[in-house]
């Protein structure tokens, strides 16, 4: 058993392993018309049961066969111009030779005598994203394992930052359209249930500032603490950018510490063209961005990042066998000092094999265009009497719903456009999310692959369109 370890005898076999792995994929991705098979869970399920792991196949040719009949036949495949659903991004090649070295090399960015040149070469990546956003000379931060993390990290720097005892006193402040982590970050945090406070959005899903102020005011005045503002830039439904410069004023106002959860919309920090719409987000205390979202990177690839390094304090705790104090004092620079991970994947390879390779201009090229590519799609909505569209993109999302011309009942119309998606996704043809607006069923194109086109959208409109006409001619059927 000893020969399947990597070491210095067998690196031959190692590469083998490795071609014959990456040549199954990439026969996989060249001959895939689809995003999905339309594989169901019944009909899969079976095939994963009957697998008895305590009987290894002991040939790397039969494990990828059999690989191919659970997982690469069936898999959704991103990269296909017609995934139009989930925040899931095509992912660039060189992060994806990244992965294959970090996989290898397998350091762990917990302290320097594991990582390292891969500790410099997080830390240099931070600094690069500081500056992007522009939170000036104090500034750090860390990768972490997504926007959830990073929410979450940042929220307990705010709570600390707070400086009370009394956690049932404590206030968060957030859109109607913010990511649910805010609520579930306030739980791990031991706030109390009303610790979150929702603030109505406008027109275009952006946070309400008038509100903002009024409930702020509030708050003060009931004798609570407020402790955060959470600013999206980027909503996982809409797209949307809350006005960061208005909540920046008020968070000042009332000494609130500002977080600015960029998770969608951090591409914007490379965009040749639409950076502006991030004006303001040089004033936060803190930022989550997601680089597997929007910098086209595979899971995992997050940060938090800070304006003041002296907080992430809330996050050190030392260990004699790990990070002992006296390292502080030598200057041996440990990241697990800073995260709320110990052992943790060097993730940032991919990102710094990314630039070094494209450039941050490349990667805002891509991200411009699925925003110009969002604004085609919003205009063919509009245009088009099937449909309604809720808002105009702010970055590449666009949430609709089909309006038949001869069904006026909002529950019936519900149930059709529920129809479609699920129709959609058995045929595999496309993959479409979903999401509701003031309590009816919406659906939802996240628009993140440079290669969909407005020809694919527009196919896609008329295949939803000709799933909800079958729904609703069948439901007229029954009624009679």
């Amino acid at each position: 058993m000893r020969s399947h370890l990597l070491n210095d005898t067998n690196a031959e076999q190692y590469r083998r392993s490795v071609i014959e792995g990456v040549e199954r994929v990439a026969a996989r991705i060249a001959t895939t018309d689809r995003p999905f098979t339309g594989v169901t869970v019944d009909a899969l399920s079976p095939r994963v049961d009957a697998i008895d792991l305590d009987r290894p196949l002991h040939d790397t040719a039969a494990v990828l066969d059999e690989l191919e009949d659970v997982y690469l036949r069936d898999a959704v495949y991103f990269h296909h111009p017609r995934y139009l659903a989930h925040l899931n991004c095509p992912v660039v090649i060189p992060a994806v030779l990244g992965e294959a070295v970090l996989s290898a090399v397998n350091s762990s960015l917990d302290t320097w005598d594991q990582s390292a040149g891969g500790t410099l070469i997080e830390r240099k990546l931070i600094d690069w994203t500081t500056d992007r956003i522009g939170l000036g000379p104090a500034a750090d931060g860390v990768f972490t394992s997504g926007g959830t993390q990073s929410n979450l990290q940042a929220l307990l720097l705010a709570r600390e930052e707070a400086k009370t005892d009394s956690l049932g006193k404590l206030r968060i402040f957030a859109s109607e359209a913010s990511h649910f982590s805010v609520q579930k970050s306030a739980k791990l945090l031991g706030l109390g249930p009303d610790a979150v406070v929702p603030i109505p959005v406008d027109h275009d899903k952006r946070l309400h500032t008038v509100a903002l102020a009024r409930e702020l005011e509030r708050c003060v005045q009931d004798g609570l603490v407020p402790m955060a503002v959470v600013a999206t830039s980027g909503t996982t439904d809409f797209g949307s950018i809350d006005p960061l410069p208005e909540i920046a004023a008020l968070c000042e106002q009332y000494g609130v510490w500002m977080h600015v959860d960029a998770a969608y919309g951090c591409g914007l920090l490379t965009s040749l063209k639409y950076r502006d719409r991030l004006a303001g987000i040089e004033r936060a205390d803190s930022v989550t961005v997601d680089y597997h979202k929007s910098f086209f990177q595979p899971v995992s690839s997050s940060a938090v990042l800070v304006r003041d390094a002296a907080t992430l304090r809330h996050a050190t705790y030392h260990a004699e066998y790990l990070n002992p104090r006296r390292m502080v004092q030598e200057r041996i620079p440990n990241q697990v000092d800073k995260s709320l991970q110990t052992t943790r994947r060097f993730d940032a390879l991919k990102l710094w094999m990314t630039l070094r390779v494209m450039g941050a201009d490349g990667i805002g090229q891509l991200f411009d265009e699925v925003c110009d590519l969002a604004v085609d799609g919003w205009r063919l909505l509009a245009a088009d009497p099937r449909y309604h569209v809720v808002v105009e993109p702010s970055l590449s999302t666009l949430v609709f719903r089909y309006i038949p011309a001869a069904v006026t009942d909002p529950a019936e119309i519900d149930r059709a456009n529920l129809y479609a998606r699920r129709a959609l996704f058995a045929s595999g043809d496309a993959v479409v999310a979903s999401t509701k607006v003031a309590g009816r069923h919406y659906l939802k194109f996240t628009l993140l692959n440079p290669e969909t086109t407005t020809a694919d959208i527009a196919a896609v409109l008329d295949l939803i369109a000709g799933h909800a006409e079958q729904y609703l001619g069948e439901s007229l059927d029954r009624a009679s």
